[in-house]
């Protein structure tokens, strides 16, 4: 089987949890046709460098899949049907990347040094 890093926008009008659902209806169209998704991470609603029909942000998704071709070239039809979906991108590789992608592991980051720093007292800040 070949292994896939895809990544859906999907559109910005949509909730989070609709986008969550196209990546659900995604792997569950890759298990039927004889694969596996190994990391499904959900980067959120982003701003785009230009307008992609119409859309100024988009819900974007990255998927780690080991399949057949021929699963993946189904999902890609589906997805190019699906009105929810704007653009998306499927780059064949020669290993998966279990880890973070760099995007989510400076949110963790900037989240654990908010942690260290503690609660703000913006009430103290405003008396100085």
């Amino acid at each position: 089987m070949a292994l896939y890093e895809h990544t859906v926008m999907s559109r910005q009008d949509i909730s989070a949890q609709q986008a969550e659902a196209l990546n659900d209806t995604i792997k569950t169209l890759i298990e039927e046709n004889g694969g596996s998704v190994a990391k499904i991470e959900y980067w959120g609603l982003r701003n785009l460098t230009y307008r992609v029909k119409k859309n100024r942000k988009a819900h974007y998704s990255l998927l780690a899949i080991d399949c057949p071709p021929a699963a993946m070239a189904e999902v890609e039809r589906q997805l190019s049907i699906n009105e929810d979906v704007l653009r998306w991108l499927t780059v064949r590789v020669e290993e998966l990347d279990l880890e973070l992608s760099p995007l989510l592991a400076r949110r963790e980051r900037e989240r654990e040094r908010e942690r260290e720093r503690g609660p703000r007292d913006d009430n103290a800040e405003a008396a100085a």
